[in-house]
Parts: C-alpha cells; structure tokens; sequence
C-alpha cells in the first residue's frame, strides 16, 4: 500500500527469453507466490500486473511475459516497445538458452527504449548440479551491458522477489525520473491488490 503523498510509477515491464526458461514461472512466483512443476508453455504472451513500494516510490509494474517459441518471435517487439524494464531470462543448465539471450540483449539495445532498465537472469538455480553457464559468464556479459544479474530460482523462490525489487529501485531513482514507458501519478492514495491476468489459450 502507498502512504498518502507517495510518488506513484507505473511501469511496463517485458520478460524475454527461450522456451523453457521459466519466465511464467518467474512471475507466477512473484505475483502468486505459485510454482507449478509443470507449468504450460505461454501462447502469444500473458499480462499481470502487481505492486511494489521501495523506499522512493511505489511502482506499479504491467507485466508481459511473452512466449518463447520462435514462431511468435515476430510478436516481441509489440510487447517490448514503450517497455520501462526487461528481464532476459535464460536457464543455466542450457547453454543454448544463454547464447539466445544475448541475442535478446542485442535486440533491445536495438529496437527497444534507450532508457530501458535491463536485467539478466539466470534462471533454475536449484539445477546447480547440471550447470553449463557459470555465474561469472553472466556477470560479465550484465556487467559489459550494463545490466542488472542475478541467479534465481522459481521453484525455491530465491532470488525472486529481489530482482523485481532491484528493478523497481533502478526505475524509481531513473534520471529523467518520467523516462520512456514510465507514468508518474503524485496524487493518486488507493493502492489495488496486485492482480493477474491471462491472455493464453
């Protein structure tokens, strides 16, 4: 809940990654609270929306977690343009899906806003035994980017609620402090419960 007064930050945020990363998984786990072992590839992409207070403001995020096949590929772009955030996820027991990521990263340097706040992640934490990408692989490439990293896990939750936290800080303290895919709301005082909301099938 915002305290009266409280600067308000709504903001979009897009996940992009390979299949099988654990996007959705990512989000349900910090929307939710919900990990699902068996969780259903996503179709186009699916929205949610949920909110955070940091010590500068309390940011509203519009989240779109888009799928990963490569047939909708193509649609990223509708979800990642206007984007405030995004979180390029890949699984660091698959090398291929870090290749893939970087790939992303390009891509949004590219096309994306040049303000967007970025973060690698590393998804699948809990996978440490089966591991082809190493912690310092990530860093260094977040860090070359000017990125934020970090190592999660959707099944465990670790890690989850701070990377959305660390993003939230990043866009609450972002000069200017109005960029591309932000809107600023001082007067608004009633907060919503975050809230889900699907668009697949």
């Amino acid at each position: 809940m915002a305290r009266p007064g409280t600067r308000i930050i709504q903001a979009k945020l897009v996940l992009v990654g390979d299949m099988g990363t654990g996007k959705t998984s990512l989000v349900l786990r910090f929307v939710k609270g919900q990990f699902f072992h068996h969780q259903e590839a996503t179709v186009g992409a699916a929205f949610f929306t949920q909110i955070l207070s940091v010590s500068e403001a309390t940011v509203k995020f519009d989240i779109w977690d888009t799928a990963g096949q490569e047939r909708y590929h193509s649609l990223a772009p509708m979800y990642y343009r206007g984007a405030a955030a995004a979180i390029v996820v890949y699984d660091i027991s698959t090398m291929d899906t870090f290749a893939r990521a970087k790939k992303w990263v390009q891509e949004l340097q590219k096309q994306g806003n040049p303000k967007l706040v970025m973060a690698l992640v590393g998804n699948k934490s809990d996978l440490d035994s089966k591991r082809e990408v190493q912690v310092e692989e990530g860093e260094e490439f977040a860090q070359e980017n000017g990125m934020l990293f970090m190592e999660t896990s959707a099944k465990t939750a670790e890690n989850v609620n701070e990377l959305f936290y660390e993003i939230a800080k990043k866009l609450a303290t972002a000069s200017p402090p109005n960029p591309s895919g932000v809107t600023l709301n001082h007067d608004e005082t009633q907060e919503r419960r975050g809230k889900l909301f699907c668009c697949i099938g």
